[in-house]
């Protein structure tokens, strides 16, 4: 499961990129817990710290969301704001708390697996269907602001 998850986040990453953001930090870590992505938005600079949830198409907790529950938005309030003390040049930037969901789906043995690789990718869209190894990927949701720190 680790794997679909690495490539959901990558996938998501890409998207942000396409669209100029400037990823800072991928899977950062600390004592509290990890954020996935940490990226800066090119309009308004604000730092997007992003939990991406990468989920089948028949799941049961809303491709991700309701695993996006309080607790979880605490752990990455937390997470975030040891990130910021770490990085006083980012501190004085609006933040805020984004949440992407993905959907895979596994292609079957007898496809024909893609050798496209995440760089490679030049145009993605929101519901678009993307072959990676031997998943078949879509972002389907990109919530900005999808929590705050109350």
């Amino acid at each position: 499961m680790k794997e679909i998850g690495n490539l959901g986040e990558a996938l998501v990453a890409r998207w942000l990129e396409l669209q100029d953001y400037q990823i800072l930090k991928q899977n950062w870590r600390c004592r509290w817990g990890e954020i996935d992505l940490i990226a800066r938005e090119p309009k308004t600079s604000a730092i997007a710290f992003v939990e991406v949830k990468t989920r089948s198409r028949s799941n049961w907790d809303e491709d991700g969301l309701l695993a996006v529950d309080v607790r979880k938005q605490q752990k990455i309030i937390q997470t975030a704001s040891l990130f910021l003390t770490q990085h006083p040049q980012l501190a004085e930037s609006p933040c805020r708390f984004d949440v992407a969901s993905v959907s895979y789906k596994l292609l079957g043995e007898s496809a024909d697996c893609s050798d496209l690789k995440i760089q490679q990718i030049t145009r993605l869209q929101l519901g678009q269907e993307i072959a990676l190894q031997q998943y078949r990927l879509t972002i389907e949701n990109y919530l900005l602001s999808a929590f705050d720190l109350s």
